[in-house]
Formats: structure tokens, C-alpha cells, sequence
């Protein structure tokens, strides 16, 4: 079965309805919701989604996003001690956001590859991506 890391790039992407990441999005939670992919995202990229949907848009649709998280096919990965030391690593060596280290982290953990669009995360030695920008 494909493993996959979500990063809340591409959550943010789903949301907001921009193609092609929101197609992308949309296709793998359907394969996740029929058992044919494992889908992963930190809890920490689940919290900048909430933080940047209460900043950049509303109250509503922010807390819209805390009550549907759980119900999606993914499961919230919340880091342990080692698993933060990890992303305190990744994101000393390497120009990332913190939150980026966290969901860089767990697909390096999880052995998969991270779905995103994010640019920053091109630079991550090691780290396989499943692109899902227009731009390259």
C-alpha cells in the first residue's frame, strides 16, 4: 500500500480550490477513503492550517478545518520527544519553516514521499516529493 505525507501546503491548496494541488488532494483522500493509500500529516502542519485559515481568512473557517481534520482518512501524527529533535535538525540545516521540518520529518520517517508545492522543501536532501505546483 502507497504511503504518503500531506503538508498543510497542500491542505491549504485543497481548501482554497487552486488546481492542480486541489485535484491532487481531492484524488488521494478518495484512494485513502477506499484503503488503497496510507495518508499521514504532523499534528503541527494541522495546526498551521488552522492558524492560517483564522489569519488569512476567518474565525469560522478555521474552526470549520478543526472539526473536519478528524474526520478525513489521514491520520494526525503527533510528534514525540524524538520526533521534534528531528525537526529541530531539519530545520537548523536547511532554510524550511518549522512546520515544514515537522511534515519533512515524518515522511523521512514513514519512508514516503511528502505531497506539496512548497519550494522550500526541494531543498531537503533525502526527501522524496510528489510535486503538485504548476510552477517547478
Amino acid at each position: 500500500m502507497k504511503t504518503r505525507v500531506l503538508d498543510s501546503w497542500a491542505i491549504l491548496e485543497w481548501i482554497a480550490g487552486r488546481h492542480p494541488a486541489c485535484d491532487v488532494v481531492a484524488a488521494v483522500l478518495s484512494e485513502a477513503e477506499a484503503g488503497r493509500v496510507r495518508l499521514f500529516m504532523s499534528a503541527i502542519d494541522a495546526g498551521e492550517v488552522y492558524y492560517c485559515l483564522r489569519k488569512n481568512h476567518s474565525p469560522a473557517l478555521a474552526e470549520n478545518w478543526r472539526e473536519c481534520a478528524p474526520t478525513l482518512p489521514v491520520t494526525i501524527d503527533v510528534p514525540t520527544g524524538p520526533n521534534i529533535w528531528t525537526a529541530a535538525v531539519l530545520k537548523a540545516d536547511y532554510p524550511i519553516a518549522y512546520a515544514d521540518a515537522f511534515a519533512a520529518a515524518l515522511a523521512l520517517r514513514q519512508s514516503c514521499p511528502i505531497m506539496t508545492g512548497d519550494p522550500e522543501l526541494r531543498l531537503v536532501r533525502g526527501l522524496e516529493i510528489d510535486w503538485m505546483s504548476k510552477t517547478h
